[in-house]
C-alpha cells in the first residue's frame, strides 16, 4: 500500500484567543478518529494552529482503504433447496439480496449442520474520496457555543473562513467545504507577508510559512518562544517575568510572529495594590509582569507585539501611552473605595440576593459569622476575631475594584480592612475565606481564616441542600463538590477537631434564626454528611488507597474529617500487614455469623462457665489483654497502633475457627461463643469494618 502526506489548513479571520488551542485539539482529534475509522493507518501527525489557521499534517497517509473479506450466511441448506434440489425462495432472496446467484453462493460446513454462504472481496475506498467527509465532520463537531454567518454564505463557523487548503503530496484533494474549494494555496502574515503562498508538497508546509510568510505555526514552538523570550526581556531589565500560563497560551493565541518588548509605567502607581495593577495588565493589556529579587511588583511590563518593528520604540511607547490611563483607572478605584468603610459597604449588600429562598448576601455574613465564632471557640481561637471578619467577609463585592476585577475579591478585603483598622487576623481572614480557590491551592493560614473559610462553605451546602438543590449528575452550579472538598482539605490538614455533624447542626440553626424555612429539614444533616464523606472516596483513590480501604471507614461513618482520615491510614497500613487477609475474612466471617442470627439477643459479656475448649479460652482471654492494651491508643486516636496490636490475634483467632464448633447444639453454649465472637468484632470496630477489606 503506498502512502502519501496528507494536509489540511482551513484559513479563517482571527480565531478567539481563549479557545485556538481547544479547538486546535478537537479539530485533530475529529481528523484522526475519522481516519481510524475509515482503517486508514499513518505514520504520525503533526497539528498547527494560529490566530487565523487551524491546520493538520498527517504524514505517510495509505492512500486507500484495505479490501475488506465480506461474509454473510444465508439460511441452512436444508432450507435452501428442495427435495429435487431446486433452491428455494429463501435461497433466491439470500443471493438477490447480495447481488450474485444460487450458484454463485458457497457453502459451509458447522456443527449444527450446512449454509449457505455469501463470499466476496469489497476493494478500499481511495482515501481521497473519504477525506472531505472526514474533514467536514471534524469541523461540525468543533466545540463552538455560537457559530457566524457572514456575508451571503450559509456556511456557518465560529469565525468568516477565507481559504482551505486540502493536498495528498502535491495533489489537491478536490472538494468543497464550508463553501470554499479546496486549493494548495495559503497566505502568510497579515502585516509581513500579506499574499498568497503556494504550498508544493504537504511536508513543506511548516518550512513554508516559517520562511517566507513570517508565521510560526507551531503553536507549541511559539509557545516555548514566547516563553523564553520573555524570560530574556525581563532579565535584561533586571527582573522576572511572571509568566502566568493560561495568558501565555492567549498570548500564544493572538500571535503569529512574536516579539516580546519591555516597557514601564509611572512609579507612583506602586501605590495601588500589587495584584489591582496586575489584573488590570492581564486583562486589558495581556501583559506579563516583573518582580524584583525580593518578589515585588516593579514598574515595568512585558507586551509581545505581532510584527517585527523596524523601530521598536514606537510599539513600546504605545503600549506605554495605553496603559497608563488603565492604571490610572485603577489607582482611582482604589482611592474612591478607601473613602467608605467594610462597615458602611457590608450595609449595601442587604439588598443583593444570595439565593432567592436564602436571603440576601447580608444574611449570609450574619450566618457565616455566627458560625465562624462557634468554629474558632471549639478550636480554641478567638471568637471575636472570626465572627468580625465573618461579618466583613463580602463587603469588598460591591467596592468599584472588585466590580471591575471580581477575581479581586478577598484580596481588596484584605486592604480596605487593613485601611480601616481592622485587626491583622481579620484582614488576612477576608480574603483566605475562599482558600482553597481550586486543587491544590493553599490553604488558609490561621485558625480565623480557616474558621470563615469553613464557615462560608457549610452555610451554601446547608442551604442548597435545605432548598432541594443538592449537585446532579455533572451539574454543580453552586460548586458544593468543590466547596466540600475545600472544607475535608482544612480540617485534614489543619489538623481541627471539628465534627461535620455539629457544624451542620450549627448551620441550620442560623437559619432557622433568620425564620429561613429549608423545605429539606428532614433528615437533612444526615444527607449533607453522607455527601461530604462520599467526597472522600475520590481524595483516596488519587493516594492510591484501596476502596475497600476507604468503605471499611465509610462504613463507620466518623464525622470528623481528621480522625477519619486518620482511621484510613491506619487502615491502610494494617491492610499491608501478612496478618490482615486472615484478620479481615475471619471478621467477614463473624458479620455473617451475626447477620445469621437475626434477631437473637447475643450477650454482651462471655460466661467462662460455658467455655469448655481450649482454643475458646485463649481466644477470651486474648480478647481482654488486648482491649486493655490497645484502649490507650484508640483514646488518643493513634489508630495505627491499635490495629498493629490487634494483628497477632490472627493465630489465635484461625485456631480458634479451627478447633470449636461454634454453631453447637446446646443453645446457651451457642450464644456464648457469639458473644465472644461479638467482643472480637467489636475490637476492631473501634477502628473500622475491616470485613469490608475482603474483596470478595
Amino acid at each position: 500500500m503506498s502512502k502519501q502526506d496528507f494536509l489540511v489548513e482551513l484559513g479563517t479571520e482571527e480565531l478567539p484567543p481563549k479557545a485556538l488551542k481547544k479547538l486546535s485539539a478537537a479539530f485533530t482529534d475529529g481528523i484522526i478518529d475519522g481516519l481510524k475509522d475509515a482503517q486508514l493507518s499513518f505514520d504520525g501527525f503533526e497539528s498547527f494552529a494560529a490566530p487565523r489557521r487551524l491546520a493538520l499534517l498527517v504524514k505517510g497517509l495509505e492512500t486507500a482503504q484495505p479490501d475488506q473479506k465480506l461474509e454473510r450466511r444465508g439460511p441452512a441448506v436444508k432450507a435452501a433447496f428442495d427435495a429435487e434440489g431446486n433452491p428455494t425462495r429463501a435461497a433466491e432472496g439470500f443471493a438477490r439480496s447480495n447481488g450474485v446467484t444460487v450458484e454463485q453462493l458457497e457453502q459451509q460446513e458447522t456443527p449444527k449442520g450446512a449454509w449457505l454462504v455469501f463470499r466476496a472481496i469489497q476493494p478500499g475506498l481511495q482515501t481521497k474520496e473519504l477525506l472531505p467527509e472526514i474533514v467536514s465532520r471534524s469541523l461540525a463537531a468543533l466545540p463552538i457555543p455560537k457559530r457566524m454567518r457572514w456575508g451571503a454564505s450559509r456556511a456557518e463557523f465560529v469565525r468568516p473562513v477565507h481559504w482551505l487548503v486540502m493536498l495528498m503530496d502535491s495533489e489537491v484533494v478536490d472538494c468543497e467545504i464550508l463553501g470554499l474549494k479546496s486549493g494548495n494555496t495559503t497566505r502568510g502574515h497579515r502585516f509581513h507577508a500579506n499574499k498568497a503562498l503556494t504550498i508544493n508538497a504537504a511536508a513543506d508546509y511548516q518550512k513554508l510559512l516559517l520562511e517566507e510568510g513570517k508565521v510560526v505555526a507551531d503553536f507549541a514552538a511559539r509557545r516555548r518562544t514566547i516563553k523564553t523570550k520573555v524570560n530574556e526581556v525581563a532579565a535584561a531589565a533586571g527582573g522576572t517575568a511572571v509568566i502566568d500560563e493560561d495568558l501565555l497560551d492567549e498570548v500564544t493565541a493572538l500571535n503569529e510572529w512574536p516579539v516580546p518588548l519591555s516597557g514601564q509605567f509611572d512609579k507612583a502607581f506602586l501605590e495601588v495594590p500589587a495584584e489591582a495593577l496586575i489584573s488590570s495588565m492581564k486583562a486589558h493589556q495581556k501583559y506579563f509582569h516583573m518582580v524584583d529579587a525580593e518578589g515585588q511588583l516593579m514598574p515595568y511590563f512585558i507586551t509581545v507585539s505581532n510584527i517585527e518593528s523596524l523601530d521598536p520604540t514606537h510599539v513600546v511607547e504605545g503600549n506605554e501611552k495605553v496603559i497608563r490611563p488603565r492604571l490610572a483607572d485603577a489607582r482611582f478605584f482604589f482611592d474612591t473605595d478607601k473613602k467608605t468603610t467594610l462597615e458602611a459597604r457590608r450595609e449595601n449588600l442587604k439588598p443583593v440576593v444570595f439565593q432567592q429562598q436564602l436571603g440576601s448576601v447580608y444574611d449570609k455574613t450574619d450566618r457565616i459569622a455566627r458560625l465562624a465564632a462557634f468554629i474558632a471557640e471549639q478550636e480554641g481561637g478567638q471568637p471575636e476575631l472570626a465572627k468580625r471578619a465573618g461579618e466583613l467577609c463580602k463587603s469588598d463585592l460591591n467596592s468599584e475594584m472588585v466590580l471591575e476585577f471580581p477575581e479581586l475579591q478577598g484580596i481588596m478585603g484584605q486592604y480596605y480592612g487593613a485601611f480601616d483598622g481592622e485587626a491583622e487576623e481579620v484582614c488576612v481572614a477576608l480574603n483566605e475565606q475562599y482558600m482553597p480557590r481550586f486543587a491544590g491551592d493553599e490553604l488558609p493560614s490561621n485558625l480565623t481564616g480557616s474558621a470563615v473559610a469553613i464557615a462560608d462553605k457549610i452555610d451554601t451546602l446547608t442551604g442548597i441542600f435545605g432548598i432541594n438543590q443538592p449537585p446532579s449528575g455533572s451539574k454543580d452550579p453552586f460548586a458544593l463538590r468543590r466547596a466540600t472538598l475545600g472544607v475535608l482539605r482544612i480540617i485534614v490538614e489543619k489538623k481541627l477537631d471539628l465534627d461535620l455533624r455539629d457544624l451542620i447542626n450549627h448551620a441550620i440553626e442560623g437559619y432557622k434564626a433568620q425564620g429561613v424555612e429549608l423545605p429539606a429539614s428532614e433528615g437533612l444533616t444526615e444527607t449533607i454528611l453522607e455527601f461530604m464523606l462520599e467526597r472522600f472516596r475520590a481524595w483516596y483513590q488519587d493516594e492510591n488507597i484501596p476502596a475497600e480501604v476507604f468503605l471499611s471507614v465509610m462504613a463507620l461513618k466518623p464525622s470528623q474529617p481528621f480522625d477519619f482520615n486518620q482511621r484510613i491510614k491506619a487502615v491502610h497500613a494494617f491492610s499491608q500487614l501478612a496478618e490482615a487477609d486472615a484478620l479481615s475474612a475471619a471478621n467477614k466471617r463473624v458479620s455473617n455469623i451475626m447477620a445469621k442470627a437475626g434477631d437473637l439477643l447475643i450477650p454482651d459479656s462471655v460466661d467462662a462457665g460455658l467455655m469448655s475448649e481450649e482454643a475458646e479460652q485463649v481466644l477470651a482471654k486474648a480478647l481482654a489483654d488486648k482491649k486493655v492494651e490497645v484502649q490507650p491508643a484508640l483514646e488518643q486516636r493513634q489508630y495505627s497502633q491499635a490495629m498493629e496490636n490487634l494483628a497477632p490475634l490472627k493465630d489465635i483467632v484461625d485456631n480458634f475457627f479451627d478447633k470449636v464448633l461454634v454453631n453447637a447444639e446446646d443453645e446457651a453454649i451457642r450464644l456464648n461463643r457469639y458473644a465472644l465472637l461479638k467482643q472480637l468484632r467489636s475490637l476492631f470496630l473501634h477502628v473500622a469494618d475491616i470485613s469490608l477489606l475482603q474483596k470478595s
